[in-house]
Order: C-alpha cells, then sequence, then structure tokens
C-alpha cells in the first residue's frame, strides 16, 4: 500500500479508529496531522472548506502533544475543526462577513478550550455564510464552499464548510453550530453525522454573535463527525455545566443501555403533510424505521399536530428578530453585506418587522405551543423523520417542484426548524442515497435534555447504514 492509500485510508476512518492509533503507539498525533495535511492540500483548492488554516501551526500543535508522556486526555491528537462563528484564539473568526474581516479572538471558546483539554489538534476554522443566516455556503469574504460529492452542488449552511471537511476527510470531526438546521441540513448534505443539542447541554459561551434572547432557544454549539459513536465522545468531552452561561444545565452526560433506549415508542414520517419530500427521502425514513424495529424498537406513524404552530414561531424568532438583531451592525453598511445575506435580508423585509406587542405575545405562546408538543410526546418521546425534502441543492438553486408542488428555499429545510423552536435535540444520520448518488439523512429528535436518547437510536441506525465517503476523497 502506498502512503498516499494509506492517507486515505487513515484520515477517513472514524475519530475513534484514528485515537485508538495514537493511544496503542502505532501513530504519532503529528503523523496523523500531516495525513490531515496532505490531504487538505489535495483537495480545499477545490472545495474551500476554511476560512483560516495554517499547516505550521498544526504541526507544532501536534509535536507538543506528541511530547507529553502523561495525562493524555480522551481527544489527544485528534485534527478537528471549528466553524468561524466559535472563537478560536489566534484564528480568524470572522463569521464569514467584510464587516468583521481580520477579526481574531483572543480566548476560545468554552467548548473549544474543552476540546484543547482533551488533546484535540485544532488546524483551522471553516467557512460559513455571510452572518450565518443562509442554507447555502457562500460570501464575499472567502467565496462558494463545494459538496464534495458533487461540486456543483452546496454543502449546505450555515456549517457547510465543516461539513465538507469532515465528509471528504480534511478534519476528523469538528464543531458546527444550529439555530435552524445549520449542524444538520449539511450533515445530511454531504453524509455525515451532527447533533444539534439541547441548548445549555453544549456550553454555548464564544459564539459569534452570542446566543441571546430567543436565540438562546433556537441556538446551540453542536458536535459533527463520520459516525454517531464519534458525535457521542465529542459530547462526552463537551458537556458539563458551564457556570458563566446563564442557559448551561447541571446535567451531567448519562450512559444509556440498549434496553434503557428501547423503553422510548419511537413516531415517524415520512412529511409533514404541508411540504413534500422527494420518493429517496420517503425510502430513506422507511429504511431507518426497517433497522430499528430489527433491533428491537417499538417505532410507530406518529406526528404532532403543533408542527406548524412550531415553524411560524420559528418565523418570528430567527427570520423577523435575526433581521432586527443585525440592523444596528449592518446600518449604513450594506455595499459591505454579500448577496446571500442580502437575500435573508429581503425575505425579512417582507415579512415586516415585529412590534413589541407581536414580540411579547410571540414569546408568551412559544411557551404555550412548547408545552403542548411536550404532552404530544409524552406517548412518542421520540420521533424519527426527513432533515429536509431534497438532497444537496445545486448553488443559487431555490426552487423545486416534488410531487408537481412547487416547493420554496426556506420550506426545503423547515423539517429542522421545530428542534430549534421547541429548545430539543436532534440527531442526523446518513441512511440513503438519491438517483444521482447524493447521500440522505434522517432526523431522529427527543424531548429536551434527552440527547442521550437521540444519539443512543441514532447509534442504531448508525451501524445499519454507516457512512461512505464521496468518491473525490479517495482521489
Amino acid at each position: 500500500m502506498t502512503v498516499a492509500e494509506k492517507d486515505l485510508d487513515l484520515v477517513l476512518a472514524p475519530a475513534a479508529t484514528q485515537l485508538e492509533l495514537i493511544r496503542t503507539g502505532k501513530l504519532s498525533a503529528l503523523e496523523l496531522t500531516e495525513a490531515h495535511i496532505r490531504q487538505i492540500e489535495r483537495l480545499n483548492p477545490e472545495l474551500n472548506v476554511f476560512a483560516d488554516f495554517d499547516a505550521e501551526r498544526a504541526r507544532k500543535q501536534a509535536r507538543k502533544l506528541d511530547g507529553a508522556r502523561k495525562n493524555r486526555g480522551a481527544l489527544h491528537g485528534l485534527p478537528m475543526t471549528i466553524k468561524s462563528s466559535i472563537a478560536v484564539a489566534g484564528h480568524r473568526c470572522e463569521i464569514g462577513s467584510l464587516l468583521h474581516k481580520g477579526d481574531v479572538p483572543r480566548e476560545d471558546a468554552v467548548a473549544v478550550a474543552r476540546l484543547r483539554a482533551a488533546g484535540a489538534v485544532i488546524l483551522g476554522t471553516t467557512n460559513c455564510p455571510d452572518l450565518l443566516m443562509a442554507y447555502e455556503t457562500d460570501n464575499d469574504l472567502y467565496g462558494q464552499t463545494r459538496n464534495p460529492w458533487d461540486v456543483t452542488r452546496t454543502p449546505g449552511g450555515s456549517s457547510g464548510g465543516e461539513s465538507a471537511a469532515i465528509a471528504a476527510g480534511l478534519s476528523s470531526a469538528g464543531l458546527g453550530s444550529d439555530s435552524g438546521g445549520s449542524v444538520r441540513v449539511p450533515a445530511h448534505f454531504t453524509g455525515i453525522c451532527a447533533l444539534k443539542p439541547t441548548p445549555g447541554r453544549v456550553p454555548g459561551r464564544g459564539h459569534l454573535p452570542p446566543c441571546v434572547g430567543p436565540f438562546s432557544i433556537l441556538g446551540a454549539i453542536g458536535p459533527m463527525a463520520r459516525t454517531i459513536d464519534d458525535v457521542s465522545l465529542l459530547f462526552r468531552t463537551l458537556g458539563g455545566q458551564d457556570p458563566c452561561d446563564p442557559v448551561s444545565t447541571p446535567l451531567a452526560v448519562r450512559e444509556l443501555t440498549l434496553d434503557e433506549l428501547r423503553a422510548n415508542t419511537i413516531g415517524f414520517f415520512e412529511d409533514d403533510g404541508i411540504t413534500p419530500v422527494t420518493a429517496e427521502t420517503r425510502a430513506a425514513v422507511q429504511s431507518a424505521v426497517k433497522a430499528l424495529r430489527e433491533a428491537g424498537f417499538r417505532v410507530e406513524p406518529f406526528r404532532p399536530q403543533t408542527l406548524e404552530a412550531l415553524r411560524a414561531l420559528w418565523w418570528k424568532f430567527f427570520v423577523q428578530c435575526g433581521a432586527m438583531f443585525y440592523e444596528p451592525a449592518i446600518l449604513g453598511k450594506r455595499y459591505q453585506l454579500s448577496p446571500i445575506f442580502v437575500e435573508f435580508l429581503s425575505i425579512a423585509e417582507a415579512a415586516g418587522k415585529l412590534t413589541g406587542t407581536e414580540l411579547l405575545g410571540a414569546w408568551a405562546e412559544l411557551d404555550l405551543v412548547r408545552a403542548r408538543t411536550l404532552e404530544e410526546l409524552n406517548e412518542f418521546p421520540v420521533l424519527l423523520h426527513p432533515v429536509a425534502a431534497t438532497p444537496a441543492w445545486r448553488h443559487g438553486e431555490r426552487t423545486w417542484t416534488i410531487d408537481g408542488k412547487t416547493v420554496e428555499y426556506l420550506d426545503a429545510v423547515r423539517y429542522t426548524q421545530w428542534f430549534n423552536t421547541l429548545g430539543a435535540p436532534g440527531v442526523v444520520v446518513p441512511v440513503g442515497a438519491s438517483a444521482a448518488g447524493l447521500p440522505i439523512g434522517v432526523q431522529i429528535g427527543a424531548r429536551p435534555f434527552a440527547d442521550e436518547v437521540a444519539l443512543g437510536i441514532a447509534a442504531v441506525v448508525d451501524k445499519a447504514f454507516g457512512y461512505k465517503p464521496p468518491p473525490m476523497a479517495r482521489g
């Protein structure tokens, strides 16, 4: 086997496998880092996943870790990447915006600090759409990030640089963030796994901009990797209360047995009755249902009645409040905004600004709708359903025809938005493929704070299907 072939086997292996090779002395942190650097140098010119990457800086971290013989952490030597909206000391974290060009944090976000303390090598920060408000990764600062399954298509957004890097073996795993599907849609589009945790389960301090106001319910930093086992490893590493974060919860990460997981009845649906999905998407849901039933789970048809109410509230908080939050920062600077953010503004402006009365009413309604949803979930505490109406779309594509019905841009990804409004965990795992060979994931959600349940059930699905590398990743 040539060095190049060994590199590919190594960088596309699960993070747990890479860590075991280091733990047993069969590989050094520097050797693993060098393999990733070579994959980055080979593929990043075409994929454009990085906002900031410095090979020598990564080597320096790896050498230091190789010199440490004691107190090695759970992620010792693992090369990772971080979405450029999460503070990484000494790296450019510009949120894909010319308004933040050259911004370099002095301190790590809490989640990043925990990764470093566990021994991770931070390779760099990854690209995201201008100010995060898009499901396609593009901006005027670094340009368009491309999907390793088909470079004419997007890896999604806003954590699209992160998902593309992990899918193609430029990174072992990483961190994204999610206020409306921003780790889950990219995972679905690129064939990897991701968790949008319950807000507070993973410390959010150090996210740029801060997840405050309604975004403290909608938003969370979430782990992304090629397997659910790796996502779970990151969740265990990241978990634990941050005493300076008012949203952070004092919950320890739990280990659940298979019998404990089977005690949860799973409700599944193929569509929400409003936005149709492709036939291959339906088939992926049915394949996951079959795998879970064969593993001894009770899986029954069920669709909550509150989905559209949750989605309407998400629209008010993410779209309308999101635009209002950014208004002071962009005042008089619209000429510096990328077209993809201007597109978001046009959607928000068409919806109009919320009055104080409307915002107060929506805030009160949020608690009522969440309570009604949680009551419905008493019988079905786990949900299984699509991630989006379609697999990865072409750059700039904004409408699709499915079953004779036109599906619009933000409607195509509505399937992720409910869990943001609910403040509940959502996990994506790859299951199927489209006729064009594009990956299709399914989403497994659970009640708030039951992240371990969602991850445990997703792991059963992942073992039945699993990650497949995009052809370009192997050359």
